[in-house]
C-alpha cells in the first residue's frame, strides 16, 4: 500500500500542524478516516467512481458517481447491484463525517473530480482529467483544496499536446486522402472517450463512418446526454469501402477482410515518435483525453493546495518537479526519493 510522509506544518504558525486528510493507495485511493475508496479496482463497501473506464470501475456495495458515468457503467458492465448514488455536478451529499461534491474533470463523458470536505481538511481528487475542452466531454473546472490528489499520466515536460483542433484537422486530412485513393481509413481509438471525439469530428465533416460495436453500444448514453452522431453505418468490415472505420486498438482482427486500408492510432502517446511503429500503423495522432504536463502544472496552480499527491504515469517525476518549485508533493504510487540539499 502506497504511503506518503506526514503532512508539513501549517503555513501560519510553524508550531501548529493543520489537519490534512490521510490517504493511501492499494489498487485505488483509500481515505481511512472517511472510510471511502476513490477509483478502486476491487469491490468495496463505499467508493467514488470518477468515470467509466474499466481500470477505474468495480462492482461496489455503494457507488458514488455522476448519472452519465452510472449510465455508461451499465452499458459496459451490465446490471449494477448495490446502492447507486448519482450526483450531478455541483451537488453535495453529506455522509456524516464528511461530504462529497463533484465537479467536471473533462476526461470523458460524465467524468468527475471529487471534493471531500471533513474535519481533517479538504481534499480534491481528480481521477483522470483534461483541461482542454473536448467536443463530447466538456471542460474541467477546479476548486480550492488543502490536499490535491491528481493523476499524472503525462507528467514529463516533453508531453505538451498541440491544440485539439489542429490534431482533428490532421485526422480528417488523413481520412480524406485515404478515401480519395480508394483505401479504407482505419482509426484506432479507445471505445469510450476518444472514439466519440473522432466520431463527432467525422460526422460533423459529413464523412461516412463505421464504428465498432464496442463503440456503438455506448452511444445511447451520449445521446441521452445530448450528443448525436447521425448517419453511422452498421458494423460490417466487408462493406467498409467508402467509410472511415473506427475501432479499439485491440479489435483489429476482423479488419483482415478489408483489402486496402490505411491505419492510424489516436493516442496521447503519439508524441513519442516510436508509437507509430509500435502500433504498426501508417500514422499516429496525439489526441488525448488526459492533461499534458503544462495543464498538470496549471491545475496545481489553480487549486493552490498545501500538499499534492500524485498517481499513475510519471507520478514520482512530477512530484519531484513540484518540490523543486517549492510545493510539497509526494507520489502515492512508487517510492519517493527525498530531495536532500547538499551544503
Amino acid at each position: 500500500m502506497g504511503k506518503v510522509p506526514p503532512p508539513a506544518l501549517g503555513h501560519g504558525n510553524p508550531e501548529i500542524a493543520l489537519p490534512m486528510v490521510e490517504a493511501h493507495f492499494d489498487r485505488g485511493v483509500f481515505l481511512p478516516a472517511q472510510g471511502i475508496w476513490l477509483d478502486s479496482k476491487k469491490s468495496k463497501s463505499l467508493a467514488f467512481v470518477s468515470h467509466a473506464h474499466s481500470d477505474h470501475t468495480a462492482r461496489h456495495d455503494t457507488t458514488v458517481a455522476t448519472p452519465a458515468t452510472i449510465d455508461l457503467m451499465r452499458l459496459r458492465m451490465g446490471p449494477l447491484k448495490g446502492t447507486l448514488i448519482p450526483l450531478a455536478f455541483g451537488e453535495a451529499r453529506d455522509f456524516g463525517s464528511f461530504s462529497i461534491r463533484l465537479i467536471p474533470a473533462g476526461h470523458v463523458l460524465g467524468s468527475a473530480q471529487c471534493l471531500i470536505v471533513s474535519e481533517a481538511g479538504t481534499l480534491l481528487y481528480t481521477g483522470d482529467f483534461k483541461l482542454r475542452k473536448g467536443a463530447t466531454s466538456g471542460a474541467a473546472e477546479f476548486c480550492r483544496a488543502r490536499t490535491l490528489i491528481m493523476e499524472t499520466t503525462f507528467g514529463l515536460p516533453k508531453y505538451v499536446f498541440p491544440p485539439d483542433a489542429e490534431v482533428i484537422a490532421a485526422i480528417l486530412d488523413f481520412c480524406r486522402a485515404a478515401l480519395a485513393e480508394n483505401e479504407v481509413p482505419v482509426l484506432l481509438a479507445y471505445s469510450l472517450g476518444k472514439a466519440q471525439e473522432v466520431l463527432h469530428a467525422l460526422t460533423q465533416a459529413g464523412i461516412a463512418t463505421m464504428p465498432h460495436p464496442s463503440i456503438s453500444r455506448l452511444l445511447p448514453a451520449y445521446e441521452r446526454a445530448g450528443f448525436l452522431f447521425p448517419g453511422l453505418a452498421d458494423w460490417e468490415p466487408s462493406a467498409a469501402s467508402g467509410h472511415v472505420v473506427v475501432c479499439p486498438p485491440n479489435a483489429r482482427g476482423p479488419l483482415d477482410v478489408i483489402p486496402r486500408m490505411r491505419t492510424a492510432v489516436i493516442t496521447g502517446w503519439a508524441l513519442d515518435s516510436s508509437t507509430v511503429y509500435r502500433s504498426q500503423c501508417e500514422a499516429a495522432f496525439p489526441l488525448s483525453d488526459h492533461a499534458g504536463y503544462d495543464d498538470l502544472l496549471r491545475h496545481v496552480e489553480n487549486v493552490s493546495p498545501d500538499r499534492v499527491l500524485t498517481l499513475h504515469g510519471f507520478a514520482q517525476e512530477f512530484a519531484r518537479d513540484l518540490r523543486v518549485r517549492g510545493i510539497e508533493a509526494w507520489a502515492l504510487t512508487g517510492p519517493n526519493q527525498l530531495d536532500l540539499p547538499l551544503f
